[in-house]
């Protein structure tokens, strides 16, 4: 008694868990097709609208052809014979214009459903703070959802397909069901006891019990399949990032060309591509040999139980107990259901499998939009009333999951119409110090104050207005000149060339043949002018002065431009910041002379600031140790 009661709990214990998963697994697609009407309503609609008319269409041929071999078999009319024909054509005719203006539709809109979903994801990420976008976690979900998207349809995407041939398969079944049923129902009496066996309610239960025992053939294979394959996946994910990463930066990348022939870099690429190849074919042996066990198991299966339906249906035939045409009938629509209910298994496995993707995807897009957005405006324009002057105030820094602090106790004021050269080794917090000024990371401790006021209570948007920054791995993008120093599609020409002007680029503007409508590089352009990195630096420049922003800030501002170039925007420097509060980073201490304050940074903390004047004459200082460090190699 007690061990049978212990079963029972236990069988009790295992139906619970099961109707969780199903549970769960109703509540992960339900959730997914939420998703996808958010981002294009009325997409659904119309797919599922399209699945149906799908599963029709062949039904209507084969109940109409059933009944035209019927009437040329019974001699019926030639009336009736040319009115099932005109139906036919009809009702053909009337699903591929049905079928053709909801294809075109939902094209439309399922490119406009790609477009948005894409755009979701960049908006996602544009609005985390750019401390959790560099968070391993946030990469790691974020790549998932493409790499399963581009490689098995996984995810949001994966859906809307499975759901299609679901949808479609259910219908199909339905279909075959409805005009197939007429099959186990005798129309006369009976006169021998074959008869009586052929049309017995027990046979017609036999064939029931086929039929069930070909269901739990196709969702066991399928769901093995499907498990298997996903795992498969998921590792041709890993091996597909590595590909992908030698060929869209190595061998297919223009950029990448001078590094590989000057330092004939082909034969280790070669080794390692081939070596990409071999594993990506034991991969597609493994996928494939999975795929033929399960597909032949269900095929085995199906075929059985078709096998057995067709001697059913011929013997009835053989016995006049229906039509000649009832045979295309039931034969015809049979197949489709054998067909139908193998698709349904099948998308039931793989909409299964696609949970663990939407896990990923709304793991992904749950997490919070943590940028401060702040509230407070902030005027921009400075005039002799109104000053910006921001202040760090015993400004402390760690980057997550360590435990050293970059930045120490800073304390710092930033006032309107000065210039400040910040100065020291690499790894000093020079640039961290501004990633914390442009509220890229928050501090640890301390706070940054604008104008009194904490720098995260303004508005976001509001705030990095006032900056205008060429950051030391400034990116120029394959855009027209134009566009590439605006950061706008529409923009003030006259402005746009004056920028380019005081930057140092007005010569080579002169030789463009389409102005500032000239496309940079060649990714998208075949006639794009290729720039040097001298070049795209002054671009840089001339971005950072378009934005007319009053605070600019220069990370190596002149790094990849040569002594010419670099003493004209020296000797202009003026000019160029105009009244503008001008931060300047450099490892270059002879350019930083025309600074008025310099701040010299060691080991995270100001250890000195002053004029030039002054700081050199410190035999014991860090700046004086710094400059004789590179005026030795100009002096000997």
């Amino acid at each position: 008694m007690l061990s049978y009661l212990k079963f029972k709990a236990i069988i009790t214990m295992r139906e619970g868990k099961q109707m969780r998963k199903l549970k769960n697994n109703v509540v992960w697609i339900f959730k997914g097709l939420k998703e996808i009407h958010s981002i294009r309503s009325g997409l659904l609609s119309l797919i599922v609208i399209r699945s149906i008319i799908s599963a029709l269409s062949p039904f209507v041929n084969i109940y109409i052809s059933a009944l035209i071999i019927n009437s040329i078999a019974e001699k019926q009319p030639f009336e009736r014979l040319l009115f099932l024909a005109v139906i036919t054509v009809t009702i053909n005719l009337m699903i591929a214009l049905i079928s053709s203006v909801l294809n075109h539709i939902i094209s439309i809109r399922q490119s406009e459903f790609n477009t948005l979903y894409k755009m979701n994801r960049s908006r996602k990420i544009m609005n985390m703070k750019y401390s959790s976008v560099e968070e391993p976690e946030t990469h790691y979900l974020h790549q998932k959802i493409i790499e399963a998207a581009n490689m098995n349809n996984g995810g949001i995407i994966g859906l809307l397909e499975s759901i299609k041939n679901f949808v479609q398969s259910i219908f199909t079944i339905i279909f075959s069901i409805s005009i197939t049923i007429s099959l186990f129902f005798t129309p006369r009496s009976l006169n021998t006891p074959f008869e009586s066996f052929i049309t017995s309610p027990w046979l017609s239960v036999l064939i029931f019990l086929a039929i069930l025992i070909n269901v739990f053939v196709s969702m066991y294979s399928n769901s093995t399949m499907t498990k298997k394959m996903y795992l498969l996946m998921n590792n041709a994910i890993q091996f597909n990032r590595v590909f992908d990463y030698y060929l869209e930066n190595y061998i297919t990348n223009y950029h990448t060309g001078k590094d590989i022939r000057v330092y004939n870099q082909l034969s280790v690429i070669k080794s390692e591509y081939l070596s990409l190849l071999n594993t990506a074919r034991l991969l597609i042996k493994k996928i494939s040999r999975n795929q033929a066990k399960y597909s032949m198991l269900i095929t085995v299966s199906t075929t059985l139980l078709s096998c057995i339906i067709y001697l059913y249906i011929g013997i009835k035939a053989l016995l006049g107990l229906f039509g000649v045409g009832y045979i295309v009938q039931y034969i015809g629509s049979i197949t489709q259901f054998a067909t139908g209910f193998t698709e349904f298994m099948t998308q039931l496995a793989i909409l299964k499998t696609n949970n663990k993707v939407l896990k990923i995807y709304f793991e992904f897009f749950n997490m919070p939009d943590d940028i401060n957005q702040g509230t407070l405006p902030v005027k921009k324009n400075c005039t002799d009333e109104y000053k910006i002057e921001i202040e760090f105030k015993n400004v402390s820094f760690k980057y997550p999951h360590t435990e050293n602090y970059v930045i120490k106790n800073l304390n710092l004021k930033l006032s309107t119409g000065k210039s400040f050269a910040i100065v020291g080794r690499n790894g000093s917090g020079k640039t961290t110090m501004i990633k914390l000024l442009l509220r890229l990371y928050v501090p640890t401790e301390g706070q940054i104050t604008l104008n009194g006021i904490d720098i995260q209570e303004y508005q976001y948007n509001d705030y990095i207005d006032i900056f205008g920054v060429v950051f030391q791995d400034f990116k120029i993008f394959s855009f027209s000149l134009g566009q590439n120093v605006s950061a706008r599609m529409c923009y003030d020409q006259s402005k746009a060339k004056a920028c380019l002007a005081k930057a140092g680029f007005s010569d080579r503007l002169a030789n463009m043949s389409k102005d500032l409508d000239t496309c940079l590089y060649k990714d998208f352009e075949e006639d794009g002018v290729e720039i040097s990195g001298g070049e795209a630096q002054k671009i840089a420049l001339a971005r950072a002065l378009y934005k007319d922003a009053p605070f600019i800030i220069l990370d190596e501002p002149t790094a990849a431009l040569d002594p010419i170039a670099e003493y004209e925007i020296y000797s202009k420097f003026n000019e160029i910041v105009e009244n503008k509060t001008a931060i300047y980073i450099s490892h270059r201490l002879s350019s930083c002379r025309f600074c008025q304050n310099i701040i010299v940074f060691d080991n995270g903390q100001i250890v000195q600031s002053g004029s030039h004047e002054e700081l050199v004459t410190d035999e014991n200082g860090k700046y004086y140790e710094l400059w004789h460090a590179q005026a030795q190699y100009y002096t000997e």
